[in-house]
């Protein structure tokens, strides 16, 4: 009884544990990815495709291994052909006589081979290749969906950091109300600066509930985006500052890896199998030779008891000539080239792209890490007027109206300086997706 026990405490203590960390709720954008190339509709498609390539594996190598059928047939006559025959072979009068006897039972044995197909070896490597590229759609399909994540899952921290500076924004705009309506009663204000600083609080107010209702339509997009439960709770626990600071500068003068674009890969495996194709077809003009065989055993007899068995047995061998089809097999090889050639186009089209897509990005962030300079720079400045001008209306030597003017340009510096760091952040994303280094 105590094992007994032992054993089910264990078991309790292993199933809280397990729904507690299936059922956590705080993701980081790392997390987050994973999740999303777990659960990922395309990508459990892509898996699928994947699957599907080696089973064209497999039956393009069952094409060519010998193929062994077994059979069986049975016939009773119940009334037997017969052939007439005429009275020079019967020695008098013209007679009908039956060469079938009633009863004919024959089991069979037959072996088809292939002995040479150029087609199948051509075809049996771009199976192998086609399964290659099945894998290399999985990889860009894994970089597309992290994409997705970022594009869902960043907004989210500019929006956490604008509900975090509103909070801090109005707990210190609530103690400046507070004191101000305590120095209103005791006469040293006006109703007019009491009513100033309560209408700044109400749309202080109104703006957090519009960003708490923005940041709910973009939590339930990310979900989406990671195919999560819509009515499970998601908590994102990054922020702007920490992700930017655990990116690398070194995508800014890295040089250029196309290999780790997988649209690259993916269109250089395209022509690989556009020249298979191009093989196969001319094969085409290569005869073909197989070889056959079969054994099959034979009763006959008007009953099961007076009948008799005739073994039959052969093998051959069969060979096809290609010698004229009306310019089919010249069709198929130039239409395979032409193909090949517009792929080839294609990547050349790309490599100019991603060249043209690296350098933008590079000058992106640039211009986005001179735009966060500034935007600290008015922080600061906007900070140092702000704090002034309170001291000077607690003094007694300024006006509320100035109060509210600081006030103002502060939170426009404060969301300012976010979205600065926002767009530094997808800049840096940008250049290292550029450079296929996500």
């Amino acid at each position: 009884m105590n094992h007994l026990s032992r054993t089910f405490l264990l078991l309790a203590i292993w199933v809280h544990s397990f729904y507690g960390q299936a059922q956590s709720s705080d993701m980081s954008l790392s997390q987050a990815i994973v999740y999303a190339q777990a659960n990922h509709p395309d990508l459990l498609d892509a898996q699928l495709k994947i699957r599907d390539a080696e089973e064209v594996i497999k039956q393009s190598i069952a094409t060519g291994l010998p193929q062994l059928t077994a059979g069986g047939t049975y016939q009773y006559y119940f009334k037997v052909p017969v052939v007439p025959l005429p009275a020079a072979f019967t020695g008098g009068e013209p007679q009908n006589v039956s060469f079938v006897l009633k009863n004919n039972l024959t089991g069979s044995v037959n072996l088809d081979a292939m002995v040479f197909d150029a087609s199948y070896f051509v075809g049996l490597r771009a199976a192998r290749a086609s399964r290659n590229f099945a894998q290399l759609e999985l990889n860009d399909r894994q970089r597309q969906v992290r994409s997705q994540v970022r594009d869902a899952y960043l907004p989210l921290l500019l929006l956490k950091s604008n509900l975090n500076q509103l909070d801090k924004n109005i707990a210190s705009l609530t103690n400046l109300f507070q004191e101000t309506r305590e120095i209103y009663r005791a006469g040293f204000a006006e109703q007019l600066d009491v009513d100033r600083l309560e209408l700044s609080l109400a749309n202080l107010t109104t703006e957090r509930e519009n960003l708490t209702r923005q940041y709910e339509m973009a939590l339930q997009a990310l979900k989406f985006t990671l195919n999560y439960p819509a009515d499970q709770e998601l908590h994102v626990v990054d922020d702007l500052d920490g992700l930017l600071q655990a990116t690398s500068v070194d995508a800014l003068v890295a040089p250029i890896d196309y290999s780790r674009r997988t649209e690259i890969t993916l269109l250089d495996e395209a022509l690989e199998l556009n020249e298979l194709n191009v093989k196969v077809n001319k094969t085409r003009y290569i005869p073909t030779l197989k070889a056959f065989g079969g054994y099959q055993y034979q009763y006959q007899g008007n009953s099961f008891s007076n009948g008799f068995w005739a073994p039959t047995g052969f093998v051959g061998l069969s060979l096809n000539i290609p010698l004229y089809d009306g310019g089919l097999k010249k069709a198929l090889v130039e239409r395979a080239q032409i193909a090949k050639e517009q792929v080839a186009i294609q990547r050349t089209t790309l490599q100019r792209l991603v060249q043209l897509q690296i350098s933008n990005a590079r000058t992106g962030y640039l211009n986005a890490q001179n735009r966060l300079t500034e935007r600290d720079r008015n922080l600061a400045l906007a900070n140092r007027i702000y704090n002034t001008t309170q001291v000077k209306y607690r003094e007694g030597v300024g006006s509320s109206l100035e109060v509210n003017q600081a006030e103002q340009d502060l939170y426009t510096a404060q969301t300012n300086r976010l979205q600065a760091l926002y767009d530094l952040l997808q800049a840096k994303m940008s250049i290292e997706e550029a450079l296929g280094w996500q």
